[in-house]
């Protein structure tokens, strides 16, 4: 017997790769890269206006803007640290016993450590007396104001118990002080 041919169709070539045609599409890469740029810009200026740091003197935030305050920054800051001084009054009455505090008044100030107190004396503010009954208590001075122009100048000593709760763990028994470097 023999064979016959058989009938194939005859063969195709393959089908060439050919880039999509464009179909109208309302998004290319110059509206993306647009889009993206006005989000992060968006994003940015809601940072921005949503920011709550601020270096005015209505919003004490950090230390640099104690520091710039002081009074006679650069020498408070060299010989000593600024500060936040907050005068107030306390009256007690003992029948019936009552306590009444006033509305506290602050500013900014310096405290002096206990081996630059001698600045104060220098520039004829304290006299030598002052200073040795202030160190004799092993005190230190703080003022307010300029040191060029009346001055509040106080011997103020260091509170011990007081500690900074800020650094130290709930239920700590023995606060670390503050007042060892001065």
């Amino acid at each position: 017997m023999a064979r016959r041919p058989r009938d194939y169709p005859p063969r195709s070539k393959p089908p060439r790769y050919s880039a999509p045609e464009p179909s109208g599409s309302k998004f290319n890469y110059a509206n993306i890269a647009l889009f993206g740029g006005i989000f992060v810009l968006g994003i940015g200026v809601g940072i921005g206006v949503s920011s709550t740091a601020s270096f005015d003197p209505q919003n004490v935030a950090s230390r640099e803007v104690i520091d710039k305050s002081a009074p006679n920054a650069e020498l408070c800051v060299q010989f000593g640290a600024s500060a936040i001084v907050t005068d107030m009054r306390v009256f007690i009455t003992l029948n019936p016993f009552s306590v009444f505090v006033t509305q506290p008044a602050m500013q900014p100030g310096c405290v002096l450590r206990r081996a630059n107190i001698t600045l104060l004396e220098q520039k004829r503010l304290v006299t030598g007396e002052q200073i040795r009954d202030c160190k004799n208590r092993m005190n230190t001075f703080g003022f307010t104001g300029s040191l060029d122009s009346n001055p509040e100048i106080a011997c103020i000593y260091p509170n011990d118990a007081a500690g900074n709760l800020f650094l130290n763990p709930p239920g700590s028994v023995n606060p670390r002080s503050e007042s060892d470097n001065f």
